[in-house]
């Protein structure tokens, strides 16, 4: 699967924090509040944002299993997450945190999420999550994973998930024509089959309903102002390449956009809950 930093992961996990729908949070809360004790499998778990987002919304013995392919990235995951707990219980594994009078036992899985997704065992698991992975996802990949979380008898909660979406301010006359030509290389494969790219709220939505499950969806854009410089600058730099690839834009045109003035941006994410039928 296409790789990203972790540098890349932090600058933004700010603002994903703030996107997040909180109707579907406190509904998460609400739904999870009676059980003392969690099992949590987090897929494309990168530096374990989403256990930091997340784990605050739930009770107060949880034990995460972290999946990402990138030994580096859980790594990385590790050592943030020492640095954010009040306290080590246990160098484990797995590594025991103390945080916010919560236990949180995390294990840290490398693994390829395709083989996790067809293959991986989610019997005892309450709660499925990820953040910003499905629309590098294929539609099939999404249509097994609803079928083994319903299998399972689990909670899904993805967040953060692109649906296609681009504003800027002020407007640039390639705006269009940039997110297209991004849109298009979104639903290349990025080593989880073609990738449902801005449609991947849709086919979560779609694939969950399938599979008997009672969902609910939410927009979580990011929306960024100039306290957001560094983040926005890395988001156009980021667009521009991959519009680059599909050679759909002319490059004249994509060094003008590059070269304009953003002081404002939205971009379009849904959150999805899924709960057993």
């Amino acid at each position: 699967m296409s790789g990203f930093t972790a540098e890349w992961l932090a600058l933004r996990e700010t603002a994903d924090a703030r996107a997040r729908a909180p109707d579907l949070a406190a509904l998460l809360r609400r739904r999870l509040a009676r059980r003392r004790t969690l099992r949590i499998l987090d897929l494309g778990s990168g530096t374990g944002a989403n256990l930091r987002a997340t784990a605050p919304l739930l009770g107060r013995r949880q034990s995460w299993r972290l999946v990402d392919h990138d030994a580096a990235l859980l790594a990385a995951a590790e050592a943030r997450l020492r640095d954010w707990a009040d306290a080590i219980a246990d160098d484990g594994p797995p590594l025991v945190l103390r945080k916010d009078g919560r236990r949180i036992a995390v294990s840290f899985v490398r693994a390829d999420l395709g083989d996790e997704i067809r293959h991986g065992d989610f019997r005892g698991i309450d709660l499925v999550t990820a953040s910003a992975l499905f629309d590098l996802v294929s539609p099939e990949l999404i249509a097994a994973l609803a079928g083994k979380v319903a299998q399972a008898g689990a909670l899904f909660y993805a967040v953060l998930t692109y649906d296609g979406a681009q504003s800027w301010a002020p407007a640039h006359p390639a705006d269009e024509c940039v997110r297209g030509a991004f849109n298009r290389h979104q639903s290349r494969d990025k080593g989880l089959g073609l990738a449902a790219g801005g449609a991947a709220p849709s086919h979560l939505a779609a694939a969950f309903a399938a599979a008997g499950a009672v969902f609910h969806a939410a927009a979580s854009p990011w929306r960024l102002d100039a306290a957001d410089a560094p983040l926005i600058a890395h988001i156009v730099a980021g667009i521009a390449a991959a519009a680059r690839e599909t050679g759909l834009i002319a490059e004249s045109d994509l060094a003008a956009w590059l070269a304009s003035t953003r002081d404002i941006c939205e971009i379009g994410h849904q959150d999805l809950l899924a709960l057993p039928g």
